[in-house]
């Protein structure tokens, strides 16, 4: 019998989303697969002035990646190596404010996604996204957004039926101004906290039910405000802090500019 050839891994496709320095002339990439899920990679030699990986290895541009023998670097076993890296075509790189909001995309899946926890519908309405974000429609990169949180937050298993109040199981009345919040779910409002309607509420369960983005991005340009204060609330909440990175600096770029 003759000796049995090395199986290769299959090539993933997937976005970069942070790149750290490992060395003088590697990175360390946390990268977004379809395949996998989230995981970290590392890209021997992708600093030096002649890798043909500097053009490839960009964030917000699809790649293909064939992974090797698992790295260790800093003693990280859930390191893999990169054996090989292609762009995987797609629009051309974000810029303005379509960077701030890819980042903060990024910012999203590294803090809520856990590693090696595969969501392929989260990956394709991330892709999604991201060919919006150059829309120089605000409303449309509005509604974009809060349709990827939304999806993000249903993919996670964070998210309620929009349809039913959540103590009760009634369905709700569209008519009626409801709250969505993290540890209780759809209730009625207090005083002074965000709120939507339920007409809104089962538009927004009914899309996520379908798996169609672009109904979803549909129902949220009709609630864009409200869905923004609910959704940040729900977000803040999980995440655990009261404001994202990527948030701050763009609140500090807008005030340079007045």
């Amino acid at each position: 019998m003759g000796t049995r050839a090395p199986r290769s891994n299959p090539a993933l496709t997937a976005y970069v989303l942070h790149r750290y320095d490992w060395s003088e002339s590697s990175l360390i990439l946390d990268v977004f697969t379809r395949e996998q899920g989230r995981i970290a990679v590392a890209a021997k030699g992708a600093k030096r002035p002649y890798s043909q990986l500097r053009a490839v290895l960009l964030p917000f541009q699809r790649v293909t990646l064939t992974l090797g023998r698992a790295s260790n670097p800093a003693s990280d076993s859930e390191i893999e190596s990169l054996r090989a890296a292609d762009f995987g075509g797609g629009p051309s790189m974000l810029t303005g404010a379509a960077l701030f909001s890819g980042f903060y995309l990024n910012e999203l899946l590294m803090r809520l996604l856990a590693r090696h926890d595969p969501h392929a519908g989260l990956f394709d309405a991330y892709a999604a996204t991201l060919d919006t974000l150059g829309s120089e429609d605000d409303a449309t990169v509005e509604a974009a957004l809060r349709a990827f949180e939304l999806t993000m937050l249903k993919e996670i298993g964070l998210l309620p039926d929009l349809s039913v109040e959540t103590s009760t199981q009634v369905p709700v009345d569209p008519d009626i101004r409801y709250s969505l919040l993290a540890d209780v779910g759809v209730t009625t409002p207090r005083s002074g906290e965000p709120s939507v309607t339920g007409a809104t509420l089962v538009g927004l369960q009914a899309a996520l039910e379908h798996g169609s983005l672009a109904a979803l991005q549909h129902v949220c340009a009709g609630a864009v405000t409200e869905l923004k204060g609910v959704l940040r609330a729900q977000l803040h909440y999980h995440l655990g802090s009261s404001i994202l990175r990527t948030r701050q600096v763009m609140i500090e770029g807008q005030n340079l500019e007045r």
